[in-house]
């Protein structure tokens, strides 16, 4: 992957360049959002980490301009700032994501795939397909091996948002997120209380599991066999 990382933190962009490294990331590091803005807009990356709170300049105007500049770039805010108020904000200025600081690494690395891999929703992409397993976003029909599954909205969503991101770790924080809309983690079974009965119906009648559970971190979703 090829990151540009906004962050004026001394601190927090050598913790975020020390783990990127470790995954062979390239990362270009810019200290404030002036000479980001040039960057972004003269070079091309597959995600861009942008802090919130910038001396000269908030983070998101910023990204308001990059988006008005016709940027398409995938972003990702970092903030300090945890009200639901704010992270709506971060979205609405054209942030695809939103993390409060602090952070774990792998939370983040798991974000930055999620985003790279994504692509903008096309007619070819109304259908998705997992090895033996289809879902159909305008008709909401999914099916294993061709044998329809009846899921309840939120085992909808959960799904379509793992086929989104196949073979990507899956956080409890961002099902919480993508699904619910929630920007805190409500100390309860909600999320895995919802992947066990899409397991049930997705995994339970067929001869190998695709949701694997990630002990410790969350979630992946394979096409391919144990064998």
């Amino acid at each position: 992957m090829h990151i540009l990382l906004v962050e004026d933190d001394p601190d927090t962009a050598e913790f975020i360049c020390a783990g990127l490294a470790q995954h062979n990331a390239q990362v270009q590091h810019c200290d404030n959002a002036e000479r980001a803005m040039l960057s972004a807009s003269a070079h091309a990356f597959d995600v861009i980490i942008f802090d919130r709170l910038l001396p000269n300049m908030d983070g998101l105007d910023a990204v308001r301009i990059l988006r008005a500049s016709k940027v398409t770039t995938p972003i990702i805010m970092l903030t300090a700032l945890s009200d639901t108020a704010d992270r709506v904000a971060g979205l609405e200025a054209g942030a695809d994501d939103y993390l409060v600081k602090p952070f774990a690494f792998a939370e983040l690395y798991a974000r930055l795939k999620a985003l790279a891999r994504r692509q903008p929703l096309r007619a070819d992409t109304l259908e998705l397909v997992i090895g033996e397993l289809r879902l159909n976003r305008t008709s909401r029909k999914v099916l294993r091996a061709g044998q329809e599954i009846e899921l309840m909205p939120k085992e909808y969503q959960i799904l379509e948002y793992m086929m989104q991101n196949p073979e990507q770790l899956i956080t409890k924080t961002m099902l919480l997120e993508q699904v619910w809309g929630f920007s805190f983690d409500p100390k309860t079974s909600l999320v895995q209380t919802h992947v066990s009965r899409l397991r049930n119906k997705l995994d339970k009648p067929f001869t190998f599991d695709m949701i694997k559970t990630i002990r410790g971190s969350g979630y992946l979703l394979t096409g391919a066999t144990d064998g």
